[in-house]
């Protein structure tokens, strides 16, 4: 099982073990629990406490014994929707702090898999009437099928056109995979930079996918024009193929 995205939701390592050794025990006392999770002793029991702590997991007393069960793994859906809540009640206080602030950063940098993630929504957030990509290769992919079909449906939702010049690499899987409101073009074979750049009204991305992939976010209003100018040259090019 694929245990990232619990990761993802805040969920230690230690929890992570605890929670599923539980789920497939049922009722358990801490033993079986910590010969399953193959955690310590004091670590199993403090994870426990705090499990229990979240609603994760529930236990009743027998004599001097805890026996301990995990809760439906929906509950995990509503601690999310719940934690969701709790932030948009300070979202507005957050947003005013941000629009208060002396100096804004044109340039931010992003690390690893959701860094990149979140220089993305940053991008989809910018406005303009058109999404501009240049240079996007097959290893962005490891965003994931569904997080890329997923995010361009947002775009077109907001009623933002695409032109997106890709790599040849990923010709076969646009041919199964193709987003809304979008018009593509392919380098020709044989050029397969790692470096992609996405241009939105005032912001551009650079991602540059290598295994632990660098994004890094600049926000300026004459770049991004000059960004636009080159995209342009290249998608008129005879360089590159419908």
């Amino acid at each position: 099982m694929d245990t990232r995205i619990l990761e993802d939701l805040g969920f230690t390592n230690a929890e992570i073990k605890v929670y599923l050794a539980l789920l497939e025990l049922g009722l358990s006392t801490a033993g079986p629990i910590i010969e399953k999770s193959g955690l310590q002793s004091s670590v199993v029991h403090m994870t426990l406490n705090k499990l229990v702590a979240k609603g994760f997991v529930s236990f009743v007393k027998e004599g001097q014994r805890n026996h301990y069960q995990a809760t439906d793994p929906k509950h995990i859906s509503e601690y999310i929707d719940d934690k969701k809540k709790q932030f948009e009640a300070i979202l507005p206080e957050l947003l005013l702090k941000q629009q208060l602030a002396k100096e804004k950063s044109e340039v931010t940098t992003f690390r690893g898999i959701r860094g990149v993630g979140e220089l993305l929504y940053e991008l989809l957030e910018a406005g303009g009437k058109e999404h501009h990509t240049f240079g996007s290769a097959k290893e962005s992919l490891m965003m994931g099928d569904a997080f890329w079909l997923n995010y361009h449906k947002k775009r077109a939702s907001k009623g933002i056109k695409a032109r997106l010049i890709f790599n040849d690499s990923l010709k076969e899987w646009c041919d199964v995979n193709l987003y809304p409101n979008a018009e593509y073009k392919f380098t020709s074979a044989g050029f397969e930079p790692l470096t992609e750049t996405i241009i939105r009204n005032d912001k551009i991305g650079i991602i540059i996918w290598t295994e632990r992939p660098l994004g890094i976010l600049i926000h300026n209003k004459v770049a991004a024009a000059s960004y636009d100018s080159f995209f342009e040259m290249m998608w008129k090019t005879g360089k590159i193929k419908d």
